[in-house]
């Protein structure tokens, strides 16, 4: 009778875990998933001299579920990926004197902005793979292609 009781203990234990780990999976996923296309949306934006739009409450909403699944140091780490998309988004999308239509930013000048964030996202990955698995080596390059957001850009 101990021996069932201490096994359904340790079965849905282990159910919990992998409940929770399916969950960070799926906020992790989402939130490099939406850091990705509002990088290329805006990158485009400014090779093409041309508009643009993004639904940045998704964006808030996936730091926030992200947040709320994540283990104390990779809540940090998505903490600090937030403030370097801050930063990176004051340069490259909230100032009207570099209006993508009017003033945009070079290729350069673009990789420039996005290099604060491209390595938060190499300490948040790196954070989330220790998370996820003590065997995980770290990662000690950028996940997601060229730093200017362009498929023919080959940096």
């Amino acid at each position: 009778m101990i021996g069932v009781l201490v096994g359904g203990i340790v079965t849905h234990r282990a159910q919990d875990r992998q409940w929770l780990r399916d969950k960070q999976l799926i906020a992790y996923e989402e939130l490099i998933s939406h850091y990705a296309k509002f990088t290329m949306t805006i990158s485009r934006a400014h090779a093409d001299q041309q508009g643009w739009d993004y639904d940045w409450s998704e964006w808030s909403a996936a730091l926030t579920r992200a947040s709320l699944v994540a283990p104390a140091d990779v809540a940090g780490q998505i903490d600090n990926f937030g403030k370097a998309i801050n930063v990176f988004l004051n340069q490259v999308a909230r100032d009207p004197a570099r209006d993508p239509m009017h003033n945009p930013l070079s290729v350069e000048e673009f990789a420039q902005a996005s290099s604060a964030p491209a390595q938060a996202q190499v300490q948040l990955v790196n954070a989330i793979r220790r998370s996820l698995s003590k065997d995980q080596k770290a990662l000690p390059f950028w996940i997601g292609g060229s730093l200017a957001g362009r498929p023919d850009d080959t940096r």
